[in-house]
């Protein structure tokens, strides 16, 4: 893979952050994807982002994450959140 500030350069809209405490970490299955959220501490929104396998839980670790702020609808009313590009337990 591309080196982290390579990566950040060529995506201005990328957020790199490190040493962040995961406080929650739910995994769904939807087909053949798990969906992942977590929670980092002191941040209100979300982290959203999908595995093709259910991986052991973030949650209480430190990890380093690379993302983007997005925005979904749910019933006609606009929820914020962070689209994860990366993410590695520091």
């Amino acid at each position: 893979m591309k080196s982290i500030k390579k990566f950040l350069a060529e995506n201005d809209k990328l957020v790199h952050s490190t040493m962040q405490k995961i406080t929650s970490h739910v995994q769904r299955r939807k087909g053949e994807w798990v969906f992942n959220t977590v929670l980092v501490e002191g941040i209100d929104v979300p982290f959203k982002y999908k595995r093709k396998k259910t991986y052991k839980s973030l949650q209480g670790a430190r990890v380093d994450i690379i993302y983007y702020p997005e925005t979904e609808t749910i019933a006609g009313m606009d929820f914020e959140y962070m689209k994860v590009v990366k993410i590695n337990i520091s």
